[in-house]
This record gives C-alpha cells, sequence and structure tokens, in this order.
C-alpha cells in the first residue's frame, strides 16, 4: 500500500436485540496494528468482488447468516471512511456496512474470539470502529422510525410485546404498550396474523404474527424522547 494507491476493505455492523439490549457482533483483534483489542468484524474487498459481495461473504463467515453472495437478515451500505490516518498501515478505503439480524448464537469459530457486546458498554474500538458503530446505530434507529425493518430483529413468529421490545432496546427508551400495538396492527401489511398462541404463560394467550409485505410506515413511528440511561 504505497503512493496514491488505496487498499479497499469493508466493515460491517452487525446488530441484533439479546435479553430485550441491543448487541453488536465484535472480534478481538490478534494482529498488529490494535493487537487484542475489539474491533467489528470485516476484510478485504477480493479482485472478483463487488462491496455487497464481500459484505455478505464477512456476514455468512462471521454469523452463518446465510452464505456467501445471499444473506438471511437486512444488510446495507452505510458510508465510506477514508481518513488519511485511520490505519497505520496505510491508506485503506473502508465501506460500512449495516446488518440487523434476530437473536443469533454465539460465534463459534476456533481461530477467531468473537461475541456479542451490549451497545451501550462498547468503548475503545480499533481503528475509528467506534465512529463506525455509532453511526451504524444511528441509522437503524432511524431505519426503524418509517420502515418495518424492526421485525428483522424477530424470529419468523412474534408476539406484538416481542416487537415493541425491539424498538425499545434500539431507541432505548419506553413505548407505551396500547398505543403501539394499536399503531402496529393497523399499518396495513405490517403484521400479519398466525393460527398461533403463545401458551402457557399468566393471562390471555398472546396472538403470533409475522412479518408481512409492507416496507414502509405511513406515517412514520417517530421516536419518543430517551428514558433510559447507561
Amino acid at each position: 500500500m504505497r503512493g496514491n494507491l488505496f487498499a479497499v476493505g469493508v466493515d460491517l455492523v452487525v446488530l441484533t436485540v439479546r435479553d430485550d439490549e441491543l448487541c453488536v457482533l465484535l472480534v478481538r483483534r490478534t494482529e498488529k496494528p490494535f493487537e487484542d483489542t475489539w474491533g467489528l468484524p470485516g476484510g478485504f474487498v477480493a479482485p472478483d468482488e463487488d462491496l455487497p459481495d464481500t459484505a455478505a461473504r464477512e456476514l455468512a463467515a462471521q454469523t452463518g447468516a446465510g452464505t456467501a453472495g445471499r444473506v438471511s437478515g437486512h444488510l446495507e451500505q452505510i458510508a465510506g471512511y477514508a481518513a488519511p490516518d485511520r490505519d497505520p498501515r496505510g491508506r485503506v478505503l473502508s465501506v460500512a456496512f449495516l446488518a440487523l439480524l434476530p437473536d443469533m448464537p454465539d460465534p463459534d469459530q476456533p481461530d477467531v474470539v468473537s461475541g456479542w457486546h451490549p451497545v451501550a458498554d462498547v468503548t475503545d474500538l480499533a481503528f475509528d470502529h467506534s465512529q463506525i458503530l455509532a453511526d451504524g446505530v444511528e441509522r437503524a434507529r432511524e431505519t426503524l422510525e418509517y420502515t418495518t425493518l424492526a421485525a428483522a430483529f424477530c424470529p419468523p413468529e412474534f408476539t406484538v410485546t416481542d416487537l415493541r421490545r425491539v424498538y425499545e432496546a434500539v431507541w432505548r427508551t419506553e413505548i407505551d404498550p396500547r398505543n403501539f400495538s394499536r399503531k402496529v396492527t393497523s399499518t396495513p401489511g405490517f403484521l400479519v396474523p398466525t393460527q398461533r398462541h403463545v401458551t402457557g404463560g399468566p393471562g390471555r394467550p398472546a396472538q403470533l404474527f409475522r412479518r408481512g409485505p409492507a416496507t414502509r410506515l405511513h406515517p412514520a413511528m417517530l421516536r419518543e424522547p430517551a428514558v433510559r440511561v447507561g
């Protein structure tokens, strides 16, 4: 990497909701620079790859969400990062992608130390990954306001309460259950009721839904001011 040549890489902001917490997948680096520091997963673009191909390949390798070239979950490009000093090894242009996945098992890669971390607890990542993570989380929060992508965090069948907890985890705020239920069940195509209910708990069995064909929310579901701290 000399002169005006750029290396091109992809960094992944992989988010899920675990135990009502928004979590991000991090990898502990084993080489310099930033050896033994947590960072975002990613890799360099291969000569025969387009950027989304690299993102899909790395996502599949790190999480098992789909296969290289095909993603199980939501994957979108966020932005490019090319500050001259972002990588001590030389000029590296990194294109960040945001992935939204349902609750995933802990990574199981014998040669890689990685795991899910609550976003609220993450500090001091390698390179400029703290900024990339912040941008990815904000993109996720904005996206949930005007699209139905919150359901991407849910399993194939879920309750309205499950969905509300996703919004609360991503937005770090509390939402009125009745208003929320009225909103999501009255939005055409957001939720499709199944013939199944959650049984075994107290009270009336909760209806199970699956994600419908709608992609946009009209009107948008605007965030309430955050009330949670930490």
